[in-house]
């Protein structure tokens, strides 16, 4: 069964916290021991068949998404990654078929040295463009990529990054978010976990922009888009969805998250993402 091109949809997905469930309370948490319910991924391998672009859009790099994909065993044409500052394209000759296809990168050296002087005793790191990572001290997480380098933190100034980590674990999430609305960072995309966690993106990137490339790579109509995610990273990828389409937060997200989308669903912990599908495509899953 394929889906008519004008009936077409996209279907973008956060990962953690909306397919993915493991007691994961922000982008600074360990990811060892994720799990996909059978039945979700059931649900997400049926839309796939049925012609509709199932697309990943995650925080996490490259080498900690892929792996993902192939366990749902679907085919995405497209996988985001990196917040949206890099686009993988499906090719079968490439390492796990899958290619760079694009990556927005930025040199991080203007925000990283406005950031420092406020958070002395945070993490800094950087995941370079071609797919590497740089870290002053180790980044407690699962999702970032397996080419890891401890630097100085001046190693981290000029180069071309996809996006910059800072996580600062001495201080209450209360506190960091002051520090940085303080900062006032211009000139770049950021948001910040429910951990003191910062992700910083090339200006304008988010998942957001890189879903709408896609969107129109595959001519899908406004209306027929629609994106589920739980985390502070996923604010403009549900505002962008709902705008003509529907978007969904999941039901432990923060109030600003739930503000964001057109519905809210239940927690990860009791299936809200298949429940939203399901409701979405009731002709292919049923309720």
């Amino acid at each position: 069964m394929t889906a008519a091109v004008t009936d077409r949809h996209i279907v973008a997905l956060d990962l953690d916290g909306t397919v993915l469930r493991h007691g994961f309370t922000g982008a600074g948490d360990d990811a060892a021991g994720s799990i996909i319910d059978a039945p979700l991924a059931e649900a997400i391998r049926t839309i796939d068949a049925a012609g509709h672009e199932v697309v990943v859009a995650t925080g996490r790099s490259t080498d900690a998404t892929l792996p993902i994909v192939e366990e749902l065993r679907i085919r995405p044409t497209w996988v985001i990654a990196a917040n949206g500052a890099v686009t993988l394209k499906r090719d079968p000759l490439a390492s796990r078929a899958y290619r760079r296809e694009h990556v927005e990168a930025f040199d991080p050296a203007e925000a990283l040295l406005k950031i420092r002087p406020q958070l002395a005793t945070a993490h800094f790191s950087v995941e370079l463009a071609d797919g590497g990572f740089l870290y002053t001290k180790p980044i407690p997480a699962g999702t970032l990529p397996a080419n890891q380098r401890q630097v100085a933190f001046e190693e981290l100034l000029g180069v071309q990054a996809a996006r910059v980590i800072v996580f600062s674990p001495d201080h209450r999430v209360e506190e960091f978010l002051s520090a940085i609305d303080a900062l006032g960072l211009t000139h770049v995309s950021y948001s910040v976990g429910h951990t003191a966690w910062l992700d910083i993106s090339p200006h304008g990137v988010t998942k957001a922009s890189a879903l709408e490339v896609v969107r129109t790579k595959l001519g899908v109509k406004p209306t027929n888009v629609f994106a589920a995610g739980d985390g502070r990273n996923d604010i403009d990828m549900l505002q962008w969805a709902g705008r003509l389409g529907q978007s969904v937060a999941m039901g432990q997200a923060a109030p600003e998250v739930k503000a964001s989308a057109t519905k809210v669903t239940a927690s990860v912990e009791e299936g809200g993402l298949l429940l939203a599908l399901q409701e979405r495509f009731p002709d292919l899953l049923g309720a």
